[in-house]
């Protein structure tokens, strides 16, 4: 049997901590009464017109900074055409030529060796409708409909399970951090495409794309269920189809969902209702200015205060306990056991 590398690319849409939709004025609320936060712009109703949600675009921005992207300053919408009954305008607006980050890269550790895994672009668009289905029905709940996502684009540079999920938990860390958003896998804020391909030589193989993954944990059960179907696939002399598939957690393993589509299939062109505009190096500096401390510079203040690596990563994961930490006048490792043990006790008991 040959030996066979498998190779890998993830696409990562989240939702933008806003308080409205992209383009409209829509309140954008997880949890309220289903197919209440919509109005005329929501749907495209004739005599109405989007606008630009100013917040989204410096969350925008603040993500490019966190993922060290290059900001594309040319700020520019496309409408992206295909029909689905999720997607009540016909179209979904989102940046196809224009990504507003570009080149970036999150370094990775994995069994003692870091990576970086680049970062094609990231960009703005509007998210669709909510599905959800029965057994002989589908229910739709628009409240969705428009929310701010920024998808972010790899380039193929994970080849396990283990590397996709520490990509994973580093960029939803990255996210959290600068409250560009709340990352709630289970309530669909953060949800993830894995292209997956196999190869016994230099060339890469074809690739699959397995669509909605629900959770870290479940996007490496998939590489390892896809993987293995490709190779058994191309051990018995079969072709690997450039397909969209998705992830069955109860049968632990992914099943076809469509024949994959092109980029032609989309019928791409520059939105009409948004014109373009430049953004501002003020509004980048003021961005910059404000960012929030980073993961990795808390990691390196806890280290050299003496804190033990454990309790490090303790910290980081409670964002909450870290942040009291960045501007406590005191010892951080009485501070940070205190916090971790005795208060955290009391405020779960």
């Amino acid at each position: 049997m040959s030996e066979y590398k498998t190779t890998i690319g993830i696409e990562v849409h989240c939702e933008l901590k806003t308080n409205s939709k992209m383009f409209s004025d829509s309140i954008n609320n997880y949890g309220g009464v289903a197919n209440t936060n919509i109005n005329e712009i929501d749907f495209a109703l004739p005599g109405t017109l989007p606008t630009i949600n100013e917040y989204g675009i410096e969350l925008g921005i603040k993500a490019a900074l966190a993922l060290n992207c290059e900001i594309n300053k040319k700020v520019m919408f496309d409408r992206k055409n295909y029909y689905y009954p999720d997607l009540p305008k016909g179209y979904q607006i989102t940046q196809a030529r224009n990504p507003i980050g570009v080149n970036g890269y999150v370094e990775i550790e994995v069994d003692g060796e870091k990576k970086k895994v680049r970062i094609h672009d990231i960009h703005l668009e509007e998210d669709t409708c909510k599905s959800t289905h029965a057994e002989t029905k589908s229910y739709l709940d628009f409240n969705r409909n428009g929310v701010p996502l920024l998808e972010i684009v790899t380039e193929p540079d994970m080849n396990s399970d283990k590397e996709a999920m520490a990509y994973l938990e580093k960029l939803r860390e990255l996210l959290l951090y600068t409250n560009v958003s709340d990352c709630k896998m289970e309530e669909g804020s953060m949800r993830c495409d894995v292209n997956i391909s196999v190869s016994d030589s230099t060339i890469l193989g074809t690739r699959t794309e397995t669509k909605n993954i629900g959770s870290i944990s479940s996007v490496g059960r998939c590489i390892i269920s896809e993987s293995k179907r490709q190779i058994e696939e191309i051990e018995k002399g079969n072709k690997i189809n450039d397909e969209t598939r998705r992830f069955d957690e109860k049968q632990d393993r992914t099943i076809l969902m469509r024949i994959k589509e092109t980029g032609n299939d989309y019928r791409y062109f520059p939105e009409p209702d948004l014109p373009s505009f430049m953004i501002e190096d003020s509004l980048i500096e003021k961005v910059k200015n404000n960012m929030e401390v980073l993961p990795e510079e808390r990691r390196k203040k806890y280290r050299e205060a003496g804190i033990q690596e454990i309790n490090i990563e303790k910290i980081i994961v409670n964002k909450q306990i870290s942040d009291y930490l960045l501007d406590i006048d005191a010892n951080l490792v009485i501070a940070s056991n205190l916090l971790l043990g005795e208060v955290s006790a009391y405020l779960n008991k």
